[in-house]
């Protein structure tokens, strides 16, 4: 297969613009803050009634992003087994992102009363986001060769951030001036969010398979299912002998549960706790998400001067505080600091974490991707209890603030495990 035909570089590029819209725009906007309102509207307050049973529409929505989740653990080394493997990842990741666009234009039919219709269709859409980007990650070393990795993944991540922003901010409009538009209400304008979110995927996505060639197999069925869980296995037990990456994925699991709860859940947080705003909420978000970048470059320059173990040491200080800070803010303004400070340290650790496990792993092995195979079931995982944890909380105390303090606690397992223990092979760990 020819490597770094520039058409083929692009399109795969074109995908991260394509699905990132599903990331920004259903999972931390405007799908969070629209089933609020529209289940308390329909049922006359927080409590639901979801498969017969009466529960806070907010819980409902946490345990969703867990089974969600934890149907993705079950599968994804299965998945990630095909994509190495497998001549068919084409088709694989063609299926995954018909499954996902589909779920996101499903939701324009989702109207508060059929709540069940909705949490199905918002677990089918995280399902088809994430089952796409196994394969679509898998085909960076099929079309690039190794020195141009960096950058390319680099350019896909610029053009999925750029490409959901601008989405956004052409749905934002028709959420804040709805009766100019001609929508009778704001949730209105919101339901066609939905519908140009799965649009936008689906379309875009066409020319990245256009472009993209299809690898060729001789590997067995049987072969391609069992290969992903036998390479998880087989980091497990290589991870016995190496202290210093077994201590680091330890914490980051830990602390990798409040980052990403929070990515999920703070539109959620903001919508029922602070009464903001469906735009007041969006605008935040989007603030958030272009904090995130330039935090990610403020703590690169910190690790470069103090280490990575310095850096992620001093950002989830911040996290803790910024979780415990939660449980007392009462006015939009103090929401507003809250979210500055998580975009700044959001970006930092997320891409830090990454890196420092990069460092960790032996420079010699040739089992990198299956190091990071281990890697995002290890995240994966942390989601799935994350979402749970913060929604029973909510479930026995009857208050989201009372889940931030869970969130604290996470991040302090993370702090101790990661101070207690130097990691080597970082800058100034060494």
């Amino acid at each position: 297969m020819q490597k770094n035909n520039p058409k083929v570089l692009n399109a795969w590029c074109l995908y991260d613009w394509a699905n990132s819209v599903y990331a920004l725009i259903i999972s931390s906007t405007l799908f969070p803050v629209y089933y609020n309102n529209v289940t308390r509207k329909a049922f006359s307050g927080e409590e639901v009634y979801f498969l017969g049973l009466k529960i806070s529409n907010t819980v409902i929505y946490s345990y969703s992003i867990s089974v969600g989740y934890l149907i993705l653990v079950l599968v994804l080394p299965l998945l990630s087994g095909i994509a190495d493997y497998s001549g068919r990842k084409k088709n694989f990741m063609q299926f995954f992102t018909w499954v996902g666009g589909l779920s996101c234009i499903a939701l324009f039919f989702f109207h508060g009363e059929n709540i069940e219709f909705g949490v199905f269709f918002s677990m089918l859409a995280v399902l088809g986001y994430a089952g796409s980007l196994v394969f679509y990650n898998s085909y960076l070393s099929d079309i690039a060769s190794k020195d141009r990795h960096d950058y390319l993944s680099a350019k896909g991540y610029a053009w999925g951030y750029i490409g959901s922003v601008i989405l956004l901010l052409f749905i934002l409009p028709l959420v804040i001036f709805y009766k100019q538009v001609g929508f009778s209400h704001e949730l209105e304008a919101m339901r066609y969010g939905f519908l140009l979110t799965g649009v936008w995927w689906i379309g875009f996505a066409q020319v990245t398979f256009y472009f993209l060639p299809t690898p060729h197999s001789d590997n067995s069925l049987q072969h391609l299912l069992l290969q992903g869980y036998k390479e998880i296995h087989k980091v497990f037990r290589m991870l016995q002998t190496m202290p210093a990456l077994k201590v680091f994925l330890f914490s980051f699991f830990f602390y990798i549960m409040g980052v990403q709860t929070v990515m999920f859940l703070a539109a959620t947080f903001g919508e029922k706790e602070i009464r903001l705003s469906s735009e007041k909420l969006i605008i935040t978000i989007l603030l958030i998400q272009i904090l995130a970048i330039a935090g990610a470059y403020f703590f690169a320059w910190v690790s470069e001067k103090k280490g990575n173990r310095f850096s992620i040491l001093s950002m989830l200080l911040i996290w803790i505080g910024a979780c415990l800070g939660a449980y007392f803010i009462q006015s939009e303004y103090h929401f507003y600091t809250l979210a500055i400070i998580i975009g700044l340290i959001m970006g930092g650790i997320q891409s830090l974490s990454r890196s420092t496990y990069s460092k960790l792993l032996p420079q010699d092995s040739p089992d990198t991707t299956s190091f990071f195979s281990f890697y995002d079931v290890s995240e994966k995982i942390a989601v799935v209890l994350g979402t749970f944890v913060y929604g029973l909380v909510e479930h026995l105390s009857g208050s989201m603030r009372n889940s931030t303090i869970a969130l604290a606690s996470f991040f302090v397992i993370g702090f101790v495990l990661l101070y207690k223990n130097r990691i080597e092979n970082t800058r100034s760990d060494n």
